[in-house]
């Protein structure tokens, strides 16, 4: 068969010794999760599944929408006899929950977190010219408490809450390192002083080891480094950029740079190589305002929950993500919140090279015991763990202009609020330690507990755009709307920062059902269903209005890009096709905003009028 998802899933860090494992894999359902006991690890399994997609996905060739306590996977994989001598690692992109990975029936990795990559060194276990034989078994009991996103804990897809994910869910591959290598790159542009800022963190130190790096753009080598890399686990680098090769990455022109890093010995001979790319913009706060590369661009965010109908959190193709950027482009959008999943790096790479805006988060919902999940969501270490790992993976993507940990937690369970706001509080340091460059929410929406967060926000879905408008009237004077809560406002207070909703909207339509009831397992939005498409319109372009001619306002999420599942409030359907008259919708977003009216100066970012 040909081989799904074959592009190389780390476009920031490529070598070429590398080999997709996607395809198919042996496989095995085992509800009582007894299967270690059973011998599973030592037999060949019952069934075959297409990886990367989830067995509850119909891509995977599985199909069941049953829960699995755990599930194995086998395969057996011949090794290139030309990476003789070098290390073996194997990566997984995402595998939900809970993996353990053997390999020629040694343990090679456990891991905990179903939105993070990880990687197995099978050096000691495999060799160049043999065969690996990878098992490996998932657990993702709706019993247990973890990181969910929006995976029910019950049968049915119910409101906000949609299939299951169990097991690998995004790309598997190979790949060969020399025995001292360059584990990865953290580069952190630095506009104001035209440089990046490079740290390229080794796996040893050898002496008379070097580390080289260069820029490069269309017309040739933009700046080069080097430095000893003898004596620091991770050496720092810094390359100047000339001021007539200075470009700042924006929505406007989201402009790449190429970089490559060596690792070179004391004779010059190559050690290691490695790919990649950067671009170069700033995120700045003042005050109020928000600004990318110090200027006011206003941002037109849409709500991704990046689901597809046949296969799930998994994207059926890489051009998928780029279809889904360019249908929120098509709308009006500038960026994305990524709701509620870690979304593949390959998402990133598209949004770095179209020049698309992304908020990053976790998949936390119901981490406040709050629900019918509550019980099994509750936030613990592994959170910081999970995110930790995340931030470290995402961190060089330039799209990426802030950060949300949690999201729409709540303040109600007295008994629960300490471990709450321990590890809202630690999500919140981890970030800012991990990547200070950039923007911070604590929790986004409902309950923030950390007063010094960069940023504000609140969640409404108020219907009637007047009603809005009175709601959102107090960001004048200081005292902005705030979700509340039944047993009161466990937020802190507004101290001043900028400000946004990052969700609003999700009108209720759905063309072939028209005035659809209240059955929320069936079809549901927020508020009252709009009669006819031309209802819509007039809604839609109420509410955008009350956000978009605020000045003091710097951006909106709307409620969302696609149906999903019973959810049918997206502006396009669930399979991507037409629902509505997009010229309509993005001629509604691009009337210029207060905000971006404020700066006089040419506009260096965003697709909004004065691009």
């Amino acid at each position: 068969m040909t081989i799904p998802r074959p592009e190389h899933p780390r476009p920031q860090l490529v070598r070429d010794a590398w080999l997709s494992l996607n395809g198919i894999w042996q496989f095995e359902i085992d509800q009582g999760d007894s299967g270690l006991e059973r011998g599973l690890p030592d037999r060949e399994l019952e069934s075959t599944i297409v990886v990367p997609f989830a067995p509850e996905s119909a891509a995977s060739g599985i199909g069941t929408s049953d829960f699995l306590e755990a599930v194995w996977y086998r395969r057996t994989v011949r090794i290139p006899s030309e990476w003789s001598g070098r290390r073996l690692l194997l990566h997984f992109g995402a595998v939900d929950h809970d993996a353990t990975v053997w390999v020629n029936g040694v343990e090679v990795a456990r891991h905990r977190g179903g939105f993070s990559s990880f990687t197995a060194d099978l050096s000691d276990c495999a060799k160049a010219g043999g065969q690996a034989v990878i098992v490996v078994r998932a657990r993702d009991s709706r019993h247990g408490v973890q990181a969910r996103g929006k995976q029910a804990t019950w049968y049915e897809n119910t409101f906000c809450w949609y299939t299951r994910t169990t097991g690998i869910w995004q790309t598997v591959w190979l790949e060969a390192v020399p025995a001292v290598s360059i584990r990865t790159l953290r580069v952190t542009p630095n506009l104001g002083a035209a440089r990046f800022e490079v740290v390229v963190p080794l796996t040893a130190n050898r002496p008379g080891h070097a580390v080289l790096l260069e820029l490069s753009d269309e017309h040739g080598t933009v700046a080069t480094s080097r430095v000893r890399a003898d004596l620091d686990l991770a050496p720092h680098l810094t390359l100047d950029i000339p001021a007539d090769r200075v470009r700042p990455w924006s929505p406007a022109d989201p402009h790449l740079y190429s970089l490559r890093a060596r690792l070179v010995d004391g004779s010059g001979d190559l050690v290691d190589a490695v790919d990649s790319y950067t671009g170069l913009r700033s995120v700045a706060v003042d005050g109020q305002r928000l600004l990318l590369n110090g200027r006011q661009v206003f941002q037109r965010l849409v709500l991704d929950q990046g689901y597809w109908p046949d296969t799930l959190m998994t994207a059926p193709s890489d051009q998928a993500l780029v279809t889904d950027i360019q249908l929120a482009m098509d709308a009006g959008f500038n960026g994305a919140r990524l709701h509620q999943k870690v979304f593949e790096e390959r998402y990133l790479y598209h949004a770095d090279r179209m020049g698309f805006l992304v908020w990053a988060e976790f998949g936390d919902w119901g981490a406040s015991g709050q629900g019918p999940t509550g019980a099994n969501q509750q936030p613990t270490a592994s959170f910081v763990t999970q995110w930790l790992e995340v931030v470290e993976r995402d961190a060089n993507h330039p799209s990426i202009v802030g950060w949300c940990p949690m999201n729409e937690t709540h303040q109600l369970l007295h008994d629960r609020i300490t471990v709450l706001d321990d590890v809202t509080r630690a999500m919140f340091l981890a970030t800012k330690l991990a990547d200070p460059s950039r923007p911070v929410i604590d929790a986004s929406g409902y309950s923030h507990r950390v007063a010094e967060a960069d940023v504000y926000d609140s969640h409404s879905y108020e219907q009637d755009p007047a009603a809005f408008a009175a709601q959102q009237a107090g960001l004048a004077d200081g005292h902005p709307y705030r979700n509340r809560h039944a047993e009161g406002e466990y937020s802190v207070p507004y101290r001043g920062q900028p400000y946004l909703v990052s969700e609003f909207g999700g009108i209720w339509w759905n063309p072939d059902a028209p005035g659809a009831g209240e059955n929320r397992d069936d079809s549901w939005g927020y508020g009252r269903p709009v009669a006819d498409e031309e209802e819509f319109y007039e809604r839609f372009a109420g509410l955008v209005a009350v956000l978009r001619d605020d000045p003091r306002m710097f951006g909106y999420c709307y409620t969302q890009l696609t149906d999903v599942f019973q959810e049918q409030n997206g502006v396009y359907r669930f399979d991507r096709s037409s629902k509505l008259d997009v010229d309509r919708i993005r001629a509604i977003q691009l009337v210029p905003a207060a905000y971006e009216r404020q700066d006089e100066r040419p506009d260096s970012g965003g697709r909004g009028p004065a691009v």
